[in-house]
């Protein structure tokens, strides 16, 4: 019998992806925040599960990132145990003779669970807290451009935004979709014009002119399904960073 040492505790959703059932669910983890380097360190250190101090393994942990990024950009795999990473080329090569093109061909890194983390899996519970809440919320969007699921953006291209209760509408003047720089705060709203498609399980948007760098998405709206908006708007939050490479 597998020995329990971790929960993980869950919401069910509507199905959004799925057409051909109106009423199944999908689960999410209610996910308390996202941990840096420095914060699972220092985590090890006073949990008793590191002979080192936190600062000595954030810097060791730091220069592995670092080579291993630097060996990846070099076209190798990596493989820690816990995880695999490699790099892939995305896009179509149109005959023998045709060369790289960063209009129509993308560099991006995957990762995947590896055998140590998978061995983990016996040990978690998951505890199913309900259905939640009647709120908007982002289940999954799509860049466009690389194919890339919750991961790479493109500025210039379309994002598919999949979810529940998100059409972008009301009279406040929060209402809007913005992209939210993970650093810095700043908050970029996507033009109501570039606003392609609009419905209460998708919305498909050109990505603005952003810089490089990491951001989450935010969708604002005060739609109903009723005829009346929202008296307050609600803000459906993508659990994942999304990068400008």
């Amino acid at each position: 019998m597998a020995n329990i040492l971790h929960k993980i505790k869950a919401y069910l959703y509507d199905n959004t992806l799925t057409k051909d059932n109106p009423n199944d669910f999908i689960a999410r983890t209610a996910s308390e925040r996202s941990l840096s380097v420095k914060q699972i360190c220092g985590a090890a250190a006073s949990r008793g599960g590191a002979d080192v101090s936190a600062s000595a393994m954030e810097h060791a942990t730091e220069l592995f990132l670092k080579e291993m990024a630097y060996q990846l950009c070099d076209g190798f795999s990596v493989n820690t145990g816990y995880f695999t990473a490699s790099t892939t080329i995305r896009g179509v090569f149109d005959s023998p003779s045709d060369t790289f093109n960063k209009d129509k061909h993308s560099i991006i890194f995957q990762f995947n669970q590896g055998e140590k983390l998978r061995a983990e899996i016996s040990n978690i519970e998951v505890e199913i807290l309900g259905v939640a809440e009647a709120s908007a919320v982002i289940l999954q969007v799509t860049d466009m451009k690389s194919g890339s699921v919750n991961d790479l953006l493109t500025p210039g291209r379309n994002l598919k935004i999949v979810g529940s209760k998100i059409k972008v509408a009301g009279d406040d003047s929060s209402v809007g979709i913005y992209f939210v720089d993970a650093t810095t705060q700043a908050r970029t709203q996507v033009d109501t014009s570039d606003i392609v498609t609009n419905n209460p399980s998708e919305v498909m948007v050109v990505i603005p002119a952003l810089a490089a760098g990491t951001y989450n998405l935010e969708v604002v709206t005060q739609f109903s399904k009723n005829s009346a908006f929202l008296k307050e708007p609600r803000v459906a939050l993508l659990d994942k960073l999304l990068t400008v490479e």
